[in-house]
């Protein structure tokens, strides 16, 4: 079997998720680029933008309406700037060696898209041929996602619409590709129908909100690890215990090809706003658990904000922009990231070295190693609240952490 291919600068790349609306007082792309300097001075790489089409007005939820009920694919929100503001943002993240992806919600629209009027046929009926809100069914909930209209992808005609909608943004943009919303909810042959055309105009990054092993066959580069999110929580709350690491990775690398990406997170929007904030989820373990997640495996996430640490949960139809207070956790970023672009053993994908779990002989400490060629990195973490002894790999003498330490040890 043929490896994915990757576009090659994505080897040793993290990502940056920007809710503009909510990233300045302004909420504009303008205000934005302030940023810029500081978050490429902080080792950022990817740029993930998310919705910047006009928000729906039918049927809206709020004030603001949700950035994911989009009302014409082909538009900016003009809350945000003009196109030239867009195509600057993407031109000096360029300059600055970093790349930028847009959000993508294929699955569904605003009531008031121009589809409704122009392709009434692109969209699901019920039985009377009547529009109706979308609804979400998953194995834990069920969500009314009232704001929104379902896409009907029996429809072909839909799939060539919806993949020209894409085009227009990476060539009139020169983005560098696309995170898809709930990418699980649109078949995968659409996306390997839309990635293969979109691919002829430029090399493009994809990035699928959803976990199946088979949108990595074709069509996505990433995919989110919902399950280490979930993991980590557990033992945060003290509910499982470190041994639970690597049963998780030896079943989840009996199911992921071993070329793909997989994203982790400590939170991203939707944890966020709907679940936890930083310090609700994780408290004082934060630190901890965000070394662990930038570096056992994967490609890691970094929320907007997290580097004030993310003390409160955004919300999502109002504004409410991010207390930036002093960057707090700036630094540790930072390093983290730095510690990412220096090791090739924590690259990703192929590129990068799977991590061997050592066993400490104590249920709260985890020590891992990656290794590719001379490259060896070795971290130890303390989860938990209490100081702990463990045995070193060097020389099996006995060594003591602070409550979340965390050793790190490189060699070239």
């Amino acid at each position: 079997m043929d490896c994915f291919n990757h576009p090659e600068w994505t080897k040793d790349k993290n990502i940056y998720e920007v809710n503009l609306r909510q990233f300045s007082q302004e909420g504009t792309i303008n205000a934005f680029m302030e940023h810029l300097p500081r978050l490429k001075a902080m080792g950022i790489d990817i740029l993930w933008l998310m919705p910047i089409h006009p928000v729906g007005e039918k049927e809206r939820k709020g004030t603001l309406g949700s950035q994911y009920a989009a009302k014409d694919y082909l538009a900016l929100d003009p809350a945000l700037g003009t196109t030239e503001d867009l195509k600057k943002l993407v031109a000096t993240a360029h300059e600055m060696g970093m790349y930028l992806i847009i959000d993508w919600v294929a699955n569904h629209t605003a009531w008031d898209n121009v589809w409704v009027d122009e392709h009434p046929d692109w969209y699901k009926r019920n039985e009377k041929g009547e529009l109706y809100p979308y609804t979400y069914v998953d194995e834990k909930k069920t969500e009314y996602w009232t704001d929104v209209l379902g896409l009907n992808y029996e429809n072909r005609e839909l799939w060539q619409g919806m993949t020209d909608a894409m085009a227009y943004w990476v060539r009139e943009f020169d983005i560098d590709g696309f995170r898809c919303d709930v990418a699980g909810l649109v078949p995968t042959s659409f996306w390997e129908f839309a990635t293969e055309q979109l691919n002829q105009i430029k090399h493009l990054f994809m990035l699928a909100e959803w976990s199946s092993p088979d949108l990595h066959d074709k069509a996505f580069d990433m995919t989110y690890d919902w399950g280490f999110y979930e993991l980590m929580g557990a033992i945060a709350r003290g509910e499982k215990t470190v041994s639970a690491i690597p049963q998780y990775i030896d079943q989840l690398f009996s199911q992921y090809p071993a070329d793909a990406y997989r994203m982790l997170f400590t939170t991203n929007h939707d944890k966020n706003t709907w679940e936890a904030s930083d310090a609700e989820f994780f408290g004082d373990s934060f630190k901890a658990f965000a070394v662990l997640a930038a570096t056992l495996y994967g490609m890691p996430l970094i929320y907007n904000g997290q580097e004030s640490y993310l003390d409160k949960r955004l919300e999502f139809f109002e504004k409410d922009p991010i207390d930036w207070k002093d960057f707090a956790l700036q630094g540790f970023y930072a390093n983290l990231l730095k510690l990412k672009h220096d090791n090739c053993a924590l690259w990703n994908g192929p590129f990068g070295a799977m991590p061997t779990i050592i066993y400490a002989d104590n249920p709260s400490v985890i020590t891992f190693v990656r290794e590719k060629g001379s490259n060896r990195v070795e971290v130890t973490i303390n989860l938990s609240a209490d100081v702990q002894h463990y045995k070193s790999l060097q020389n099996r003498a006995e060594r003591t952490l602070e409550p979340f330490q965390y050793i790190i040890s490189t060699t070239h």
